[in-house]
């Protein structure tokens, strides 16, 4: 018989063996992008959401060998804001088992039960900052972006998860010869003509403690009530600032402002994968050089988040900013990837489908009770 056996994550060792496991899942697959496994296992320790959250990491092993993995989580901040009590999963991977991969998810299901918990949603992943498993699409992930085999759909829904809900992903690719259209190009003209307050300009990265503080407040505010938001915290916008600090490029990331406060903002930032595949997630004084020389040469852009004030909803400040990033990025001959559009957002979709971006992926979280 072959025998199959969870263990928690109790000590370095079993961390090593957590973290060096997706290799050995996604050996043959060349979309694959190895994460920096230093910053990885930093993280691991110093998370800010698992800092917070009461959490056990789950190993599954089949005749002595690690092949699955999980992460089980309570965030008190999503549960006080949703008045919910409810667990999630992340850093899911597994092999090809559907044994394996049932008794880690019903292991997660059993801790969370003794916790008090009545449903689970996910995967949600903490460190990598990524929600859903990819559905449809097969192509290369951008950075902070979900990439796994597609039947892990199948053996989530094996074990009794349902569809919570779709992440859709938009491009626009300027090689393939992509173009704003032109009555928005004329829209934004016109408007900023006839409201002279407003005004568009690019991150200051001499300032970026407080351009943080700008984001995350057009963030909170903009964004509550859509599925899944839940405030983010001070320490959460910090981690996110470090981990795109050292990739930031002003003119991917810009504000609308109404007499000089900021009241809208896009945030883009370059795809690093193709460089992180190159230096196989290894972080050393030549691979960090290699990063730092190669940042100019991509052409890859991911658009991580737009968000407009409420009280300057249907005012167009959206395509203010839409165009004024791609026409920044634009003569570097980019391809920018709208990720993570609630397949419910029809305001949202609606506008970049008029602005003739294409549909490439859909990511699904899902959902049990307990």
């Amino acid at each position: 018989m072959i025998d199959i056996q969870i263990l928690p994550v109790e000590n370095g060792k079993q961390l090593k063996e957590f973290i060096s496991l997706p290799p050995s899942i996604y050996r043959d697959d060349p979309l694959w992008v190895p994460p920096l496994r230093l910053l990885e296992r930093m993280d691991y320790k110093d998370n800010a959401v698992l800092k917070r959250s009461d959490h056990r990491m789950f190993l599954a092993y089949k005749d002595g060998e690690a092949v699955g993995r999980i992460v089980a989580y309570i965030d008190p901040h999503y549960n006080d804001y949703y008045s919910s009590k409810c667990g999630m999963i992340g850093a899911f991977e597994c092999i090809d088992d559907n044994d394996a991969s049932g008794l880690l998810f019903k292991t997660a299901e059993s801790w969370f039960c003794k916790k008090g918990m009545t449903e689970v949603l996910g995967p949600i992943n903490p460190i990598a900052e990524s929600w859903g498993f990819l559905l449809e699409g097969n192509t290369a992930p951008v950075f902070m972006s979900p990439h796994n085999p597609l039947y892990y759909n199948r053996m989530i829904e094996s074990a009794g998860f349902t569809k919570a809900r779709d992440l859709l992903v938009y491009e626009a690719h300027s090689g393939k010869g992509y173009e704003i259209p032109e009555r928005f190009r004329r829209f934004s003209e016109t408007m900023l003509k006839r409201k002279p307050n407003l005004t568009i300009r690019n991150i200051d990265r001499k300032n970026l403690r407080q351009e943080s503080i700008y984001i995350l407040n057009i963030l909170n505010r903009a964004v509550a009530g859509n599925w899944g938001y839940v405030p983010v915290e001070e320490d959460e916008m910090k981690d996110i600032v470090l981990k795109l600090k050292f990739i930031l490029d002003e003119k991917a990331v810009c504000f609308v402002e109404d007499e000089g406060v900021p009241v809208a903002v896009a945030l883009g930032f370059p795809d690093i994968n193709v460089l992180l595949k190159k230096i196989k997630g290894s972080l050393s004084p030549r691979t960090l050089f290699v990063l730092l020389r190669d940042m100019k040469k991509i052409r890859d852009y991911r658009l991580w988040g737009l968000a407009v004030l409420p009280e300057y909803h249907g005012q167009g400040l959206d395509v203010l900013l839409y165009i004024s990033l791609f026409q920044g990025l634009q003569p570097r001959g980019i391809r920018l990837e709208a990720n993570y559009m609630l397949e419910d957002n029809f305001h949202i979709l609606n506008a970049l489908e008029k602005m003739n971006l294409q549909p490439i992926k859909r990511y699904r979280v899902y959902h049990k009770n307990t």
